[in-house]
Order: structure tokens, then C-alpha cells, then sequence
């Protein structure tokens, strides 16, 4: 039965719109003649503005250019040659890599400013595209190579203030301001010039030396690490010979019928059959007492399943595959916790072996660390593969670890594995059936040394970053609330000279004052903003929430960090109540 249509009454215009909200300021003209900034409404409306502010208003701090010599290289038009032809070249990304591995090789006598290009251990490294502001430290994996021309380099001019400006960089304060001065649409981007005017806060010999002595503790901690992960490949390497000639397969190659069809890798594809594989797996059934699956060596391996995830801004700390693989990464992604897809709800225990299960055969694919306490009460995603031992396993977590990531007979067989064109992806399977090849017990021992020595000290030097930066952040508040000071555990520790990871809990002594002096210094900010002057209505407004967040802010416990993050976003909420009054 048909109905005739109808004609419908207009619905009205909505006048208010409910997507999101306008964010506005209003500023003295003077705040545009400045020299450094673009006419860009986002970096003023951008946290890092008023710090940056803050800290301009008080005496006793200088230009970063004072004390530091910060150089961008020209853009780089390199010529791709061969690896025995070239030199390796380091894109801004893979220089945060735990373990940077080349994919190009340029031929540096066809770059005019080659030079420029290389760095020293210690120099301080800041992405300048991108996720701008984020800092590391060169070390031996950097040395000799080509880096990018999208990382700004830093050199301090005296290197009794190298630590400290190397942790006021990582220091999240720093970041912001730097995030403030960036500039562009799609792409962020950081100049020298931006650098160069960020406000440093002076500190006294005992406090410089107190951080110059901790950033050299990290640098050491990884240049250790580095020399044990290679010490374990090269012991690895030296128990089994060198590979025997064999052919690349670029060309094409030939294999049984039975063996693609009916084997374990049902797949049509040619990586798992590829000449250099065989050649490999041949080899170390030669020269090893014995091959073994990883799931005959004791070890549980699987995935979680698919779960959704829930953005929350006070959930559990969430770990993407491609984190497991850099120094230190920014970790901003909370979820709100459930089971995520396992028994253990998504985490991982020290010991465990960490895989990435999907990626480019270039990139993480196949890639594999150990874990330690850096990643415990934290989610992994899905994507990560978990290789749990059981009791007593045949092999040590360091020795395995080795084994399935050496660059030459553990990485290549297991990037065999990956199926898929445009993301390739291993399987529990794939991994479960790994052959591990069997070494004389003591060799063993000294590789799972090495390996998980290796491991260790990374997490203490991430660790150990971390805490300086929270350091340089609490010492900036400090600062900006008219004090300058380090918190009483760095007090004492430069006073004694420690150079091991200070105690996480350590860094939660001094929050409850670092929020105390925060917030007055935000409030003080406000009242500067509200340039018309207030009717006694607004006047009674504005001053009960400063009551407000006072009695908030009243707290006689040290507060964690993720305590703190909450705190900010309800003063958010107040300053855009406040702001609202003018």
C-alpha cells in the first residue's frame, strides 16, 4: 500500500554549535612584537605560552643561546648507493631506536655539507618536524653515520651545563613551551631561532653538577647496553661460524612442491622458502648440538585477543608494538582498563620475550626484546606477541632473545614468517615453531648474560632520564613561584655524589608544594588576563574559586604523577570558568 508523501515542517536553524567549543584570548597588542612568533591563535592559547611567560616574569634566567650552540644542517639531497659503496644514513625517527639499524646508504661525496651531518657522543639531538621537541642523546650507535637534517643539534659551549640543559629539554615544561613555538598546519615545525629563545633558569655549581653527573650516567648506562647486546651476538656468531656462501634468491629459485603445499607454512608466498633461509636453518643444524622449537624449550607463546579500547584520560598506561622498540618513547595513550584480550589484562611480567607481530619486514616485524620492571602494570596492544617461559624452561629469556633476533641467523628467518602485502604479519604458530639452535651450556650462559645484562641497563637509563626530567620540571616550578631549588632527594644526592637510578617513589616527595606553587602561579596568570575590571558579582565568582581550588589543592600526601594530571585538568576547567568572567 502506498502513502503519499507529506510535507514536513521546516526544522529550525540551531544556534548553538555542538561539536566543540571556541577557544579564545585576549592579549596586549605588545604580545605580537616579540620577533619569534607567527600569527598563530594556537601557540598562544597553547599551555606553553603562560609558562613560557611565568618564567620571563621572574630574574635569573637567560636565553638558551647563552650557553649552547644549537646548528640545523642544510636539506639533505642525498645519492642512494650500495652498502659497500656508501655511508649508513639515520632518518630522525629510527635515531630513538634501541637498536638503530641503516635502510639507506648515501654517498657522502655527493653532499656538500656532509660534515655537518655527523655527530659526537653526548650531543644532544632535538626532533624539529613532526612531534617537535623531542630530545636524546648520540652514542655510539650514531657515530659515523649520516643523521638526519630533520634533528637539530645542540652543543653546550661548557659542559658543566650540558646535564642541566639536557634535562630541562626532556623536562615536559620545556616540551610545552617548545610545542608552543612550533608552527606550520599539517606538519609542526621547530627552527633554531625557537630554540634559541627558550628561557633557562640559572642554577648553582653544586645543582649543575649534580645533573651533568646523572646525564652521564645515562649515557653510560647505554653505551653498556649497546656493548652487551653486541658482545652476546658476536659470542652467538662465533659458536656457530661464518654462513656459507650460498645465493640470494633475488633472481628466483626453485623448491619442492610438497614442501610449499603440504609443509607448516601452507602460504604461497616466497620468503619462508627463500635460499638464504635454508641456508641458514642447514647451517645451524650442522653446528649446533641440537634444534629445538621455542615451544620445546618451555616457552608459552600467543597473542591477546581483539577488545575495544576506550580512551580515559585517568586509565592504565597503553603500549603500542612500535614503542617496544625505541629509547624512552612518549607513552600519552590511557585507556580505561578491562581484560584486554588475556588472562593477564594486557600485561606482561619481567622475563617475558616481547614481539612485534605486525609491521614492514624493513621496520618492527619480527622485532623482539625482553621484558623487565619498565613494563610492568603497563598494557601492551594486541599486536605484541608474548613468549611467557614456564617452569624451569631448557633456555634462558637472554639466550632465546638472541636467538631470534641476531642480524644474521635468528632476524631473517623469523621476518620469513610474515604473510600479508600491505601490513606483514608472524603468528603465534610461526613463532612457537621456531627452531633454536643448541649450544654448549656455558656458551648459553655467557649469551643469556649479556642479552638480559643488556636489558636491564636500558631500563635504568630510561628510568633514570625520566627522573632527571621530573627533577628539571619540579625545579622549574620552583622557579616560576619564585624559588629556585632542587627538590630535597637531588639535594642530597648531589651533596653525596650517588650516580645509581634514584628511587621512582623518590620523585613524589616534593609534588604536593610543586602543585601548591603551580597553581598559584597559574591563578596569578589569570588575574593578569582579566584586563576589565569585575563587577562585585564576578568579583564574589572569581574569588570563590579561587577558594576553591585552594581547598582542592590542600593535600598533606605526596601525590603520584597521574594524580597531578587530574588536578590539571579540573584547573583547566576553572581557568576556561575564569576566563569566561572577562
Amino acid at each position: 500500500m502506498a502513502f503519499r508523501a507529506r510535507v514536513a515542517p521546516l526544522k529550525p536553524d540551531r544556534e548553538d554549535w555542538p561539536y566543540h567549543s571556541v577557544k579564545s584570548l585576549s592579549l596586549p597588542v605588545n604580545a605580537l612584537f616579540g620577533g619569534d612568533r607567527r600569527m598563530e591563535a594556537e601557540n598562544y592559547l597553547l599551555s606553553g605560552y603562560g609558562i613560557r611567560a611565568a618564567i620571563e616574569d621572574r630574574k635569573g634566567w637567560v636565553r638558551l643561546h647563552r650557553y649552547v650552540d644549537i646548528s640545523l644542517p642544510s636539506r639533505t639531497k642525498g645519492i642512494l648507493v650500495s652498502p659497500e659503496y656508501g655511508t649508513p644514513f639515520l632518518a630522525a625517527t629510527q635515531v630513538f631506536d634501541v637498536r638503530p639499524v641503516p635502510r639507506k646508504w648515501l654517498a657522502p661525496g655527493r653532499i656538500s655539507h656532509a660534515a655537518s651531518l655527523f655527530v659526537n657522543a653526548g650531543t644532544i639531538l632535538v626532533t624539529r618536524s613532526g612531534t617537535v621537541g623531542r630530545a636524546t642523546l648520540a652514542y655510539t650507535p650514531h657515530l659515523e653515520t649520516l643523521i638526519s637534517d630533520d634533528l637539530l643539534r645542540v652543543e653546550a659551549r661548557d659542559k658543566k651545563h650540558w646535564g642541566w640543559i639536557y634535562a630541562y629539554l626532556r623536562s615536559p615544561t620545556a616540551r610545552a613551551m617548545m610545542t608552543s613555538a612550533q608552527y606550520g598546519h599539517m606538519i609542526k615545525h621547530l627552527e633554531v631561532s625557537h630554540l634559541n629563545a627558550l628561557p633557562l633558569p640559572e642554577l648553582s655549581d653544586p645543582q649543575l653538577d649534580y645533573f651533568t653527573q646523572q646525564t652521564k650516567a645515562i649515557l653510560d648506562l647505554r653505551e653498556r647496553a649497546h656493548a652487551a647486546t653486541l658482545e652476546a651476538e658476536q659470542r652467538f656468531a662465533d659458536c656457530l661460524g661464518p654462513l656459507p656462501a650460498h645465493t640470494s634468491g633475488e633472481t628466483g629459485f626453485v623448491v619442492n612442491a610438497g614442501d610449499a603445499f603440504f609443509g607448516r607454512q601452507r602460504r604461497i608466498d616466497g620468503w619462508p622458502h627463500n635460499p638464504r633461509v635454508r641456508a641458514i636453518t642447514e647451517h645451524l643444524a650442522s653446528r649446533g648440538r641440537d634444534v629445538v622449537t621455542v615451544s620445546r624449550c618451555g616457552y608459552r607463546v600467543w597473542v591477546p585477543g581483539r577488545y575495544k579500547r576506550v580512551p580515559a584520560d585517568e586509565g592504565v598506561i597503553f603500549l603500542d608494538s612500535s614503542d617496544l622498540f625505541e629509547i624512552n618513547p612518549d607513552l600519552p595513550k590511557r585507556y580505561a582498563d578491562c581484560a584486554f584480550g588475556d588472562e593477564y589484562q594486557g600485561r606482561v611480567e619481567k622475563g617475558w620475550l616481547l614481539m612485534a607481530s605486525s609491521g614492514q619486514t624493513y621496520g618492527i616485524v619480527g622485532g623482539v626484546v625482553l621484558a623487565n620492571t619498565y613494563y610492568e602494570d603497563k598494557v601492551l596492544a594486541n599486536h605484541v606477541i608474548r613468549i611467557a617461559p614456564q617452569a624451569e624452561p631448557a633456555v634462558r629469556p637472554g639466550y632465546l632473545l638472541t636467538a631470534l633476533s641476531h642480524p644474521v641467523f635468528g632476524r631473517p628467518v623469523m621476518k620469513s614468517f610474515a604473510f600479508g602485502s600491505s601490513v606483514p604479519e608472524i603468528g603465534p604458530n610461526n613463532v612457537s615453531a621456531f627452531k633454536v639452535v643448541r649450544l654448549e651450556p656455558n656458551d648459553e650462559d655467557y649469551i643469556a648474560d649479556c642479552a638480559e645484562q643488556a636489558a636491564e641497563l636500558r631500563a635504568q637509563a630510561d628510568l633514570l632520564e625520566t627522573a632527571i626530567a621530573d627533577e628539571a620540571d619540579s625545579i622549574l616550578s620552583h622557579f616560576m613561584a619564585g624559588d629556585v631549588m632542587l627538590p630535597s632527594h637531588s639535594a642530597e644526592k648531589a651533596g653525596r655524589g650517588d650516580d645509581h637510578v634514584p628511587d621512582v617513589a623518590a620523585r613524589h616527595d616534593s609534588t604536593d608544594d610543586y602543585w601548591d606553587r603551580q597553581n598559584t602561579r597559574r591563578v596569578f596568570l589569570i588575574k593578569k588576563e582579566l584586563h576589565e575590571e569585575l563587577v562585585p558579582a564576578e568579583q564574589d565568582e572569581l574569588n570563590r574559586l579561587q577558594a576553591e581550588m585552594g581547598e582542592y589543592l590542600d593535600a598533606a600526601h605526596p601525590l603520584p604523577f597521574e594524580e597531578l594530571e587530574r588536578r590539571e585538568r579540573y584547573v583547566d576547567e576553572a581557568e576556561r570558568r575564569l576566563r569566561g568572567l572577562s
